[in-house]
């Protein structure tokens, strides 16, 4: 409980700080939305768990953006506050309600401030079975990567755990040679040193083993196959599939531990062919690797790194006759591939921080938080399409692309030089994938794209690039001016046309990316244009069965 006085002083600390992470602000003059009120306390309780910090604070009678002083009637009379406390335990996580909630004066002006508590280790608050957070002033749905975050402050590292019962017998000595290879390619401060260190010294070094004790990790990246059984009812596999251009299975092949060894018998299973396509400089078509080496063996890794083992699932290499597909369970922490390539920096949480760590030791993975950005960096410095993650709540899928999908794409990475964030929106709008409309109007300052938003193409300046004019025209269209041309001739030369006419006439003649149902109802406002606009045809039928003619 706080004094009068020691919240007086608090308040007006608040008023005059900078300090957001943990207070909230609201008018709240005379009523406040209960939903509103619980969504702000699930969302304020999370981020003073988050923020570690030992309470939070919403402050009804202040103005949120300049903290000018109008005061609050919420809940003046009777018992209001302490219904309030019940009305939010009886829908939060663990009934957990407001620490209790205070009124003082300020200014004369009566202020109300709800003391919130952080959000108890391991279990992030709900309100209705929803999870907030805060994001500016207002209220979101807490993310993957902090939900996580809290998730896990009661949970062990489970690659991290000692396998009672297991010992060095366990460990696969062509393993640990190809580890102690690695390592020192990683850190050749040591190539001296190593020479003196016995298989135990390495790997505490190495940091696979824990003073001298097997871990989960050494046994996935390092145990003989028969010591896969000491992660049951976990699994350690790698299943490659290949896959005919139907999509049936013709071959396929399981790995096991140890990985450090198995992940190059399952590089060697993918067919890496070569690329031919023609250059706009060169009479003579480049060649290049279907798939960059260094990308296929960071995706496979990256599956090994942040797989949920605990799902008791395997890990997927799936290869189709232009496209890998790994995949592997768990969801993807950071939230998004965006903010990854954004941030380009270590996340704040890691789902097995020690097995992660020890392939950075060997060399399987880039420095932990930058291998999914050099990914990007390496696919577009090709000129091939970037990395599509597909994120489901309990698994994440990565397809890579060994083929070119749209030339204008292609050129335009190869004319110009553009960040990271345009070229990712390209990317989407060559697969069809839906981007915002505030992500448009990027592409659209950048003169990067035509169409009438949602449905893009790739504009002129690109086809300018590509000398591909008629591939653009296909995908844009024509005037539409130049359609109105089209229908009034055919009528002039055939007197009459029906709908059917019409159709034909023009189906073809439309932009590849518009739909069947999205060409017809063009041609529906082409026609309206023409006969209630321009008054230049009419219909002499029904209108169930229309006959138009000149007029």
């Amino acid at each position: 409980m706080f004094t009068t006085k020691e919240l007086q002083t608090k308040l007006r600390h608040f008023l005059s700080s900078n300090e957001k992470e943990c207070v909230e602000f609201k008018l709240a003059s005379t009523q406040y939305d209960v939903d509103k009120l619980g969504r702000y306390f699930s969302a304020l309780s999370n981020e003073a768990n988050i923020k570690n910090c030992p309470c939070a604070w919403l402050i009804f009678g202040v103005h949120d953006k300049t903290h000018e002083i109008s005061g609050s009637s919420y809940k003046s009379l009777g018992n209001g506050l302490q219904n309030v406390k019940h009305d939010i335990a009886h829908n939060t996580t663990g009934n957990i309600t407001f620490t209790e909630i205070y009124t003082v004066m300020e200014k004369g002006k009566r202020i109300v401030l709800f003391e919130i508590p952080p959000a108890p280790r391991g279990i992030p608050i709900a309100w209705h079975g929803h999870y907030f957070a805060r994001d500016g002033e207002s209220t979101v749905a807490l993310n993957m990567q902090e939900y996580e975050k809290i998730r896990n402050q009661n949970n062990p590292d489970w690659s991290a755990q000692i396998i009672e019962g297991a010992d060095f017998k366990d460990i696969d000595i062509e393993a640990v040679n190809e580890a102690k290879k690695q390592f020192l390619t990683k850190s050749p401060k040591y190539i001296d040193e190593s020479k003196r260190w016995s298989t135990e010294t390495f790997l505490n070094k190495a940091k696979l083993t824990i003073q001298g004790k097997i871990t989960r990790t050494a046994i996935i990246l390092l145990g003989k196959p028969e010591s896969e059984h000491f992660l049951s009812p976990s699994l350690a596999k790698i299943t490659w599939i290949l896959k005919d251009a139907t999509g049936n299975e013709t071959a396929y092949e399981h790995f096991s531990t140890p990985f450090i060894l198995n992940t190059d018998k399952v590089f060697a299973k993918i067919r890496n062919l070569t690329f031919r396509y023609m250059s706009n400089q060169s009479l003579f078509p480049n060649e290049i690797m279907k798939y960059d080496p260094w990308v296929i063996r960071e995706a496979l890794h990256n599956c090994i790194a942040h797989q949920d083992y605990e799902l008791k699932g395997r890990i997927s290499v799936v290869e189709y006759p232009d496209k890998l597909i790994f995949s592997n369970l768990g969801s993807f922490l950071p939230g998004n591939v965006e903010t990854v390539i954004r941030q380009d920096a270590p996340p704040h949480i890691y789902r097995n921080k020690f097995l992660a760590e020890a392939m950075v030791n060997l060399n399987m993975i880039d420095t932990i938080g930058s291998g999914i950005r050099k990914m990007f960096i390496t696919q577009k410095k090709r000129f091939f399409p970037l990395p599509n993650y597909n994120l489901k709540n309990s698994e994440v899928i990565l397809e890579i692309d060994g083929n070119i999908l749209n030339e204008n794409y292609t050129s335009l990475l190869r004319e110009k030089d553009l960040d990271m964030e345009i070229v990712m929106l390209l990317d989407k709008v060559q697969r069809r994938i839906k981007i915002t409309k505030e992500e448009h109007q990027v592409l659209k300052k950048h003169n990067l794209v035509e169409g009438r938003y949602p449905c893009l193409t790739m504009s002129s300046i690109v086809a300018k690039y590509t000398g591909e004019r008629a591939a653009y025209i296909n995908n844009r269209g024509l005037d539409t001016d130049f359609y109105r041309e089209l229908i009034r001739k055919f009528i002039e030369k055939h007197g009459v046309a029906t709908r059917k006419d019409l159709d034909q006439l023009l189906i073809h003649k439309l932009p590849d990316f518009m739909s069947e149902e999205q060409k017809h109802r063009k041609i529906n406002n082409i026609i309206t244009g023409m006969s209630c606009m321009q008054k230049v045809i009419k219909n002499n039928g029904s209108r169930r069965s229309p006959k138009w003619i000149l007029t």
